[in-house]
Parts: C-alpha cells; structure tokens; sequence
C-alpha cells in the first residue's frame, strides 16, 4: 500500500512532501505517526544491458518505477535500455508499462506512469561490439563527471568482460561512471577471476557493483541492526551460548524456463555459492568498526576465510545431495526434475544441497551451521534460525523446550520471532510451553516496503558499496564451493531422489538427526 505523504501529521524540513515517503505504524495513541524517509538520490542515468529481458521486466523496471512513485528519483534522470532487438522507444515503453503494471496491482498509478515514461529510451545495439552504435548511446546520456551513470549489466555472464571492453573504448568508464554485475560471477574460481580481472581493466574495484539481491531484503538488512543495536542479543551470540544455526532457504518452484541454465548450474553454484553463504557471513561476523563500504566486506571476508574447506571423504558426512523426482503439490501431480529439461539426457545436476558447515575462529568454533536449499519443497521460506544452547539444569521435568529460538523469517511473512519459554495458564501444576515474541513486518508496518531491487538501485546511484560483494570476497566463496564440486566429481555418486512436494532428500534429516537435532519447519 502507498500512502498519501500528507497522511503523517509531522513532516522533516530537509524534505518535500512529494521527496518522502510516510507511513503509520499502530500504538496505543491513535495519532501516532513513523516517518520513513526515502531521501532522494541526486539526478542519475541509467543503461540496462539486456533492457529486454526477464530481469529487466520482472525486476529492474518495476523497481525503477516504484522508486519513482515514493519521490526518490529526480525528473530530469534518464532511463536507456539496450538490447539488440529491433525496437523503438515507444515500443519500450509499451513493453515497459506492461511490466511495470503487472508488478504494482491494485496499486497501479497510470497518471504516475505517464510521467514516467518520459525518463524511459530505447537504444538497438550490441554492446560485445566496440564499433556498435555507441554514438546514439552516448546522445542519451549526460555525460557530467558531477552526473552518477549506471551501467547494469542484465546479462550472461559471459558477456560481462566483452561488454565492460567496449564500454571502456567507447569512453565510457570515466571516475563517475558505474558497472552493475548479476550473479553468478563465473561458474568456478578460475571463471570468477577472469571475470574479475577483465572488468579490472576498464573498471576501478569502486566501481563496480556485484549484486546479490537477497542482501537488499528488508530483514536481512535488519539482522546487522538485531546483532549490533543490541545489547541483548550480542554478549550470547557466540560460541558460549548458540547451539548451532541453521539457514534455509526452500523454493517450492520448479525450474519455471531456466531448465537449461540450472542443469549447468545446480543448487550449489546458483544458490550456496551467493546467497547462502552471504547470509552465513552476515550470521557470523564480527561487528564493523562503521557501517560503510568496506568495513562490513572485510569483516565477511573474514569469515569466508574462516570456514573449514570440505573435501575427500568429509563431504559424505558433511554434504547432501538432491533431485526431485515426480510428486504432488498442493493436491496436483508435478513433474520430476528429469522431466522438466529440455533434453533427455540423465542428468545428475543437484536441485538440493544441505551442508554441515564449520567456522574456524573464536567466537564460532565448536558451532555446526547448517545450511539447506532446494527446489520443489513442501513450501516456500527462507529462514535464519539461532539454536540456542538449553537451561543448564531442569527443574521443571522433562518433556519441554528448554532451549530458546531465534528465527529469523527472510520470506514470504518477513519478520523475527524469539521463542521463550512460558507457563501453561491452568491450574495442575507447571507446564511449560515454548511461544514466540513476534515482531511481522505486516502487521507493525502498514506500508508498502521496497524491494530488494529497489534498495540496490538507489545504493549503486549513491555510490554505497555495503551490500556489494568486492572481488576477493567473490573468490573466496569460491575458493570454498570448488573444493566441495571437487569432492563431489570425485565420488561418482547420484544425488538423493526426493519427492516433489516433500521437506527433502532423507539423508539430509540424517545429517540433522546424527547430531541429535532437527530441521527447523515452522510455518
């Protein structure tokens, strides 16, 4: 939902009303209104390579346009999307409206969108070619050392270092200028480092920009303000007080068209190698001395460095592998995963990975982090859970929780739940039970809260490199995944069958259940 600035009854003199966003949050005290201060960022342009495609439709333009509706994109900025397709700007914007429409709902603003689109233009080129209309390119852009110019590369990979070579021959890598990377940086080290190395050269460490979108979610950019802000919960996150951790993320989607990406992929390189091992980094590090560029990377970079390489036979142990097979979903047969591809070759490209993992330092060791992902699961979530360690002595019996539970809910309900333990009302004697503190983001905010996409944007334009990773952050988390893919070619072992619709492989409840655990389902 967006709200009318003029709902909040108190205004900030630094900004407009048509510069702020403002929302209510509910109290006790009916007038009681929380300002949300989206402040604009300074007029920018922005190219999108592969202007076309599905990142672009589903994502990058709604996130464009939803920033544009809350005030914070300036009216002289410049949209420019680029593909080799054969379009004209009023195309692009049709295509673009389309999208963009889809993405709001019911809170489509079609008066909004007519002045819009006006920041929109479409440029047919092929921008692997240093002899490309880059001249029609250039006419669109400002081109002022004091101007942000974002060049979002929406596109394989493998066209990243061809692309940021033409880019730089065509001038256009000046100090002010900007290059946004899609994961996957690269399909190993050795690729990871070629790209890296090749956008180098045109490109300073400052500029560019390695997305991972999951970092721009709300709750997970909460985590750092949970850990650090306080008091209560940093003195016992450690060693001396957490049990283990556990970090899921459960897609109950198939392949839905990327059948041919994911089967040269897989669950490890598409979503560990990213997204679960950002999450890992931001659970375990130290706090930063400041909250800027690369005081946050290099505490992660510390724990990348940290974590226990799993190879030769300790990946039987410590890893599991799956693929889904055919099964039932909500009441209706779905395909296998050797179905869904476009070939019929037997594939054994994983669609689940769970993994032991350990990080060797002081305030972790001793401590297991457990990490899942998979497709066509049971339901769809992404949680961060905190086992913490039980009561040294019961007195109350046995047959309770005694141990308290932070979870940490990524999606599709954001929010953080602590689990205490209470009594039972009634009488009969003591029972206990364990219940949340609950604190959803739906019900305490009654606003509409951006997406991911839409926080990474506007960083890039500021220039705010936190939520980027840099490249020797990159590379170690490969350094770590190559070894486990190393360990896995090695044993010639088939992934685990699972049912489509299931929690998972059974060995990974194994994995758990040796250490007198268990996976945290909680809905």
């Amino acid at each position: 939902m967006r709200l009318n600035p003029r709902e909040c009854l108190v205004t900030s003199g630094e900004l407009s009303f048509h510069d702020a966003l403002r929302f209510r949050i509910p109290s006790n005290s009916p007038g009681d209104c929380l300002m949300a201060k989206f402040i604009p960022v300074e007029p920018f342009d922005i190219v999108i390579f592969g202007g076309t495609g599905d990142l672009s439709r589903r994502k990058l333009l709604p996130a464009l346009f939803h920033r544009w509706l809350d005030g914070q994109i300036p009216e002289s900025s410049c949209i420019v999307g680029t593909a080799r397709s054969d379009m004209d700007s009023r195309g692009y914007r049709a295509m673009a409206k389309e999208a963009c429409e889809a993405a709001s709902g019911d809170n489509w603003d079609s008066k909004e969108w007519n002045k819009f689109e006006k920041l929109i233009h479409y440029v047919s080129i092929d921008a692997t070619q240093e002899d490309a209309d880059w001249a029609t390119l250039k006419s669109f852009l400002t081109l002022d050392d004091a101007r942000p110019c974002v060049f979002y590369l929406a596109t394989s990979p493998r066209l990243y270092v061809q692309i940021c070579e033409a880019l730089g021959k065509a001038d256009l890598a000046e100090e002010s200028m900007r290059v946004v990377l899609e994961k996957p940086i690269g399909t190993d080290l050795d690729s990871a480092k070629a790209i890296n190395d090749g956008v180098a050269k045109v490109y300073a460490e400052r500029q560019v920009f390695r997305i991972d979108h999951y970092l721009g979610k709300e709750t997970v950019q909460n985590l750092m303000v949970l850990r650090f802000a306080n008091m209560l919960f940093e003195p016992i996150w450690s060693r001396n007080y957490v049990d283990h951790v556990q970090i899921t993320v459960a897609e109950d989607l198939g392949l839905e068209g990327r059948a041919d990406y994911y089967d040269k992929s897989g669950a490890l390189r598409d979503m560990v190698q990213n997204h679960m091992l950002q999450l890992l980094c931001l659970t375990a590090m130290e706090p930063p001395n400041k909250l800027e560029d690369d005081d946050v990377r290099t505490e992660k970079i510390k724990v990348l460095s940290a974590l226990v390489p799993i190879s030769g036979d300790s990946a039987k142990k410590l890893t599991v592998r799956g693929q889904y097979k055919a099964g039932v979903k909500d009441g209706k047969p779905v395909k296998g995963y050797l179905d869904e591809l476009s070939s019929d070759a037997d594939s054994t490209t994983e669609t689940f990975v769970a993994i032991k993992a350990s990080i060797d330092n002081w305030r972790w060791s001793g401590v297991p982090f457990y990490l899942r992902t998979g497709k066509r699961m049971s339901h769809r979530h992404s949680d961060i859970v905190i086992q913490f360690k039980p009561t040294p002595h019961s007195i109350f019996g046995e047959g309770y929780e005694s141990a308290n539970r932070l979870v940490i809910r990524l999606q599709p309900d954001e929010g953080v739940r602590l689990f205490v333990q209470i009594k039972e009302p009634g009488p009969g004697g003591l029972r206990v039970k364990s219940l949340p503190l609950n604190l959803s983001y739906a019900e305490s905010f009654t606003v509409r809260y951006p997406d991911a996409y839409e926080r990474l944007l506007m960083d890039v334009v500021r220039g705010n490199l936190s939520l980027f990773m840099r490249k020797d952050e990159v590379e170690a988390a490969w350094t770590w995944v190559d070894g486990l893919i190393e360990a896995w070619d090695q044993s010639g072992e088939k992934p685990e069958n699972y049912s489509a619709g299931s929690d998972g492989p059974l060995a990974a409840a194994m994995l758990m259940d040796r250490d007198g655990r268990a996976w945290w389902e909680g809905t």
